[in-house]
């Protein structure tokens, strides 16, 4: 009985020592698992060694300079990087685990943000559908098997021959779009107008005022109807438009910008900055009724038309979103201009 005691806290001793190496163990691939992560993106998976500046973001960190001030130009306010990263790739960092997620992204990304930030087209500075999945530590582990490429899927390289025919192609298709813009450019303005229809609803730019450059006039009538802007989207490639009538040409005329061509989604329109519309609401305009001709801010337009019983159709001017909330400004119209605006 005594040799069987001995052999069972023999045996008791065995286990604990493999239970102690099994534990070290794990606790070694973890450290080396969260090693590896640091050199690594958290939105596309990249390696930071790829870089040859060798830049780094913190993704809890503050945001830098540089996109404050470009947030700034475009009067919009976030603090801290998790927010703008949500907004951007709609990927939630803020419940990030150390062990499982990198604490860092990549310039790449960054670039990302600010072509974003500014509207610019980025599909070319970030090729995945989407950012990446991160799972914990296992056996098959993608970071700790992949740590000497990084997650980042390989780069293919491209036939020189198939290449000199990709730009051959390209070059032929802006030779085309050149030859499409010149002749009956008129024309098309003509049609576009036809598919607008607006003369009822917008106001003319002869009612202003006072007499402004010819220049400036231009930088506040919509590109389409040449009418003052009302409710105005600007498009990624930075033209302004009344919003009724950019949307009735992207529907018939094809997907593009009316004024350069560019692609151009109504999903892709956004409000122009505050300042702008603030700047477009001051304008004094002249009150075409007879025998009136008072001088009226064109932000108080439609308020100064409604004291007019004999004005035919008031109700169909569109009011200008002055940035707030999406419908808030359809509590002040008749019911009728409500139905129409939306």
């Amino acid at each position: 009985s005594h040799s069987l005691f001995q052999t069972d806290t023999e045996l008791n001793k065995c286990i604990q020592t493999m239970d102690k190496s099994v534990f070290q163990v794990s606790q070694r691939e973890a450290e080396t698992h969260q090693a590896n992560l640091q050199h690594l993106c958290r939105i596309c998976g990249g390696l930071f060694k790829n870089d040859p500046y060798k830049r780094s973001h913190p993704v809890h960190g503050p945001i830098d300079d540089e996109t404050q001030a470009l947030l700034r130009k475009k009067e919009k306010k976030a603090t801290s990087w998790p927010d703008l990263l949500a907004k951007v790739f709609k990927t939630d960092v803020k419940a990030d685990i150390d062990t499982t997620h990198p604490t860092k992204f990549c310039h790449q990304c960054w670039t990302v943000v600010q072509k974003k930030l500014s509207n610019s087209p980025c599909e070319i500075f970030f090729p995945r559908k989407g950012p990446v999945e991160w799972h914990p530590h296992s056996l098959s582990c993608e970071v700790c098997g992949t740590s000497a490429h990084g997650v980042k899927r390989k780069k293919q390289v491209l036939n020189p021959q198939l290449s000199k025919k990709l730009r051959m192609a390209v070059a032929g298709r802006t030779r085309k779009i050149k030859q499409i813009r010149n002749p009956k450019q008129v024309n098309q303005k003509s049609l576009m107008k036809k598919i607008a229809s607006c003369k009822k609803i917008h106001l003319s730019t002869k009612i202003l005022a006072v007499d402004y450059p010819a220049d400036f006039v231009k930088s506040i009538s919509c590109q389409i109807c040449e009418h003052i802007l009302a409710d105005p989207v600007e498009t990624p490639c930075k033209h302004l438009f009344c919003r009724a009538c950019i949307l009735k040409c992207l529907k018939v005329m094809g997907s593009y910008c009316p004024a350069c061509r560019y692609p151009c989604f109504p999903t892709d329109l956004v409000c122009p900055v505050k300042s702008f519309l603030s700047i477009l609401n001051s304008l004094p305009v002249r009150c075409p009724v007879k025998d009136c001709q008072e001088e009226v801010c064109l932000g108080k337009y439609y308020h100064h038309l409604s004291r007019h019983k004999e004005v035919k159709d008031k109700e169909g001017y569109v009011y200008i979103n002055k940035g707030g909330r999406p419908r808030q400004h359809l509590l002040s119209l008749t019911r009728r201009a409500q139905k129409h605006r939306l």
